[in-house]
């Protein structure tokens, strides 16, 4: 009928942090093709833009919001910039390797306050939300190095168990309302970012003789914010090759 308002399909939201290179952009990708709206998240605006420029290229639906997560006021901007969303992804941080000796004060807060404290408070502005509307989920990007002793890895596995930790606690303190929290683990991971003869020789290490791509993980995010894993929550689940199976 003339003047007739044509109900627009709604997307389901979704924050990815620190998407704009890695697994975080592989799971951006994924998510979007999924039919999410996603809010691509990272430091480097440019970078950013690129992402969004992908996505919409591909037919789907995405914006940037630049923010450091080291600032906790950057953290706060970024929450309330993306507003109401159904599903986050903590992927943002950064790891550290080499001896325990040589590891700096400034680092060893750096690593926590990117890799813990950020996820943590980004859940606590996000999740009493999907709380109250009684659905939601939560994906943290934790790794094997939480789960297994690596030598030279140890500030870093701290802050990944660390990370594991508080998903199986989120997971208790939420889930009863609706909300799943989880996480994966990966094992190593061509990135672009890592040294890759760093990565090849982990990736040796595991049962499948390889390291994995990002976009393999990212398949795993995405079955867990789908229906699919609907009965899915307070799970650490490895993709890492079954290099914590031995």
């Amino acid at each position: 009928m003339p003047g007739q308002q044509i109900a627009q399909p709604s997307h389901p939201k979704a924050l990815v942090t620190g998407s704009t290179s890695g697994i975080g952009r592989a799971v951006a990708m994924k998510l979007a093709q999924d039919g999410f709206e996603v809010i691509v998240h990272g430091r480097d605006t440019a970078r950013g833009v690129q992402a969004v420029e992908e996505i919409t290229l591909s037919g789907g639906r995405a914006r940037f919001v630049q923010a450091d997560l080291s600032n906790p006021a950057d953290v706060q901007r970024l929450a309330e910039d993306a507003g109401d969303i159904d599903v986050l992804i903590n992927n943002s941080g950064f790891s550290w390797f080499g001896p325990t000796a040589n590891l700096d004060v400034d680092t060893f807060d750096a690593l926590f306050a990117s890799n813990v404290r950020a996820p943590s408070f980004l859940v606590a502005a996000f999740a009493p939300r999907m709380a109250a509307r009684g659905t939601g989920s939560i994906i943290n990007l934790s790794s094997m190095a939480g789960q297994i002793g690596l030598a030279g890895s140890a500030a870093y596995g701290a802050t990944k168990a660390a990370l594991s930790s508080l998903t199986r606690a989120w997971a208790a303190e939420f889930s009863p309302s609706g909300v799943r929290v989880n996480a994966v683990a990966p094992g190593p991971v061509y990135t672009g970012g890592a040294a890759p003869e760093r990565i090849e020789a982990l990736g040796n290490t595991t049962l499948l003789k390889r390291a994995a791509s990002s976009e393999e993980i990212a398949e795993v995010v995405s079955f867990l914010v789908s229906p699919r894993a609907s009965y899915v929550t307070g799970a650490i689940i490895a993709a890492d090759g079954g290099r914590t199976a031995i």
